[in-house]
């Protein structure tokens, strides 16, 4: 069973999308799936407590009958980082609880969705870092493709390696469509990044080729 964590170079660069797009990409070659988003901020309550968006596409796109609070155990209705939030409402994000709950459902691959970019806390004492690390996953970052994304993705990655995570590879997802000089800056960071690039998803693309043999086998 291998677990993937996903994260990205910021926020509304994609993570739920690409996931969601692995998640049916995994299917499709054959492989068992799961899925979950442990943390997530911005919910709505339509009568059985509160539901997080990208945890509910996540849900349907694993095709799995989880729970949705065990897909998404620690979810606040206010769309700010949850990290303030959790220490407002006295609570703790347990790690070993979600490593608990991951292992209940023996699968090919899980995927666990991240919040925000790879430092986007989780509460006050609780890092990206030690919920990958507790989930004894991998992880996978998502560049969001727009002006700027070369710093933000070579920051992001030299962070996850010196948190001692393996970075599996990297996404390049397309979020402006009308960003200069796009094949440019994926060369650019595929000679910076020594990783594997999985995949290269365009703007509004549905059914984008993951290369996931270098990572799967």
């Amino acid at each position: 069973m291998k677990h993937w964590y996903i994260t990205g170079t910021d926020t509304e660069i994609g993570k739920t999308r690409v996931s969601c797009q692995l998640l049916q990409h995994l299917r499709q070659q054959g492989y068992s799936t799961s899925a979950y988003k442990p943390v997530a901020s911005g919910a709505l309550d339509a009568g059985e407590g509160l539901r997080n968006d990208d945890a509910l596409q996540l849900i349907h796109a694993s095709q799995t009958k989880t729970a949705y609070n065990e897909v998404n155990p620690w979810c606040f209705e206010e769309a700010v980082a949850p990290h303030l939030l959790a220490e407002e409402a006295g609570i703790n994000i347990d790690t070993a609880h979600m490593a608990d709950i991951v292992s209940r459902r023996p699968v090919d691959v899980a995927i666990i969705e991240g919040v925000g970019g790879w430092l986007a806390p989780l509460d006050a004492d609780t890092s990206q870092a030690d919920m990958a690390r507790a989930l004894n996953a991998g992880v996978i970052l998502v560049v969001g493709m727009r002006l700027g994304c070369i710093n933000h993705a070579l920051l992001s990655v030299g962070r996850i390696l010196q948190d001692g995570l393996p970075l599996l590879g990297w996404v390049a997802n397309r979020i402006d469509p009308e960003m200069s000089r796009y094949q440019d800056n994926i060369n650019t960071l595929k000679a910076r990044i020594q990783q594997p690039l999985l995949a290269t998803i365009a703007w509004e693309e549905n059914t984008p080729d993951f290369s996931i043999n270098p990572i799967i086998n």
